[in-house]
């Protein structure tokens, strides 16, 4: 590793090394392999459950942990097992869902656990079918009445970006609200738990700043990352909130643009 390499790659996923459909390329893994031979530390972080890094882990070869859940999740992609959780306590959970229902009734909500996640039956709206993704329905009373690693609200037809800062002011002190979907999808952690936040622990334990550390990202839960982060990088896909925060931009996740850039740091 060069004096001028960074010491940590944090990446995204879905929009970032993640192509459209769904895979990541051979020179994205490649690129990736690069990072960790060359003695620097690789961590995913992401807004998915541990449920969906088995592709994930596979594609890495099993190397190096992640950041699951929005920051809510320390998971170990070698054994693929949960490190640890930092979740939204039941009364919080029952207490958000209540009054973003009363700002917006049209919201459907469901809950993640380490294990799965459950939701209310109308919160599939038709669109896909959750019980595939490890989901199942349950009563509203139900949803509310266990702690859960994310608090997800669906909007049939809401503007992302319209709804996320509504909601912000309406249940802000209570959890971390942000999107990623590009539809009128929220994902809240607990109160504090964001991608910086847990990465910014998972550092502090290797004795690592924010300086040694250069992060890419899409979406708009990506942005504590980026701003934390010493350098950082959008995707030219990248939400508008992003491209404007970064220090530095590079090619499309389907033109494989963090591989692009790792391949110049780790030559």
């Amino acid at each position: 590793m060069t004096h001028s390499s960074p010491r940590l790659i944090a990446t995204d996923l879905d929009g970032t090394i993640v192509r459209s459909d769904g895979t990541i390329s051979d020179r994205t893994v490649a690129a990736l392999a690069r990072v960790e031979r060359a003695g620097a530390k690789l961590v995913m972080v992401t807004g998915r459950p541990p449920r969906w890094m088995k592709y994930i882990a596979d594609a890495v070869g099993h190397h190096g942990v992640a950041i699951c859940a929005n920051g809510a999740v320390l998971y170990d992609l070698h054994t693929e097992t949960v490190l640890r959780t930092h979740e939204i306590p039941a009364p919080v959970v029952a207490e958000t869902i209540e009054r973003l229902r009363s700002i917006a009734p049209e919201l459907r909500f469901a809950v993640e656990h380490t294990d799965g996640f459950v939701f209310e039956d109308s919160y599939l709206l038709g669109r896909w079918d959750a019980k595939a993704f490890g989901g199942r329905p349950v009563s509203a009373e139900e949803l509310a009445g266990r702690s859960g690693t994310k608090l997800l609200a669906l909007h049939p037809d809401a503007d992302p970006d319209s709804l996320a800062e509504k909601a912000a002011e309406a249940v802000g002190d209570l959890v971390t609200v942000t999107h990623s979907s590009g539809r009128g999808l929220l994902e809240m952690s607990a109160h504090g738990v964001t991608k910086a936040s847990a990465l910014a622990a998972l550092c502090q334990e290797h004795g690592l700043t924010s300086d040694a550390v250069t992060a890419f990202g899409d979406m708009p839960n990506d942005l504590p990352m980026l701003t934390w982060a010493g350098t950082s990088y959008a995707v030219a896909n990248a939400h508008p909130l992003v491209l404007a925060a970064v220090t530095h931009k590079t090619s499309r996740n389907d033109d494989d643009g963090v591989a692009e850039v790792l391949e110049r740091l780790f030559p």
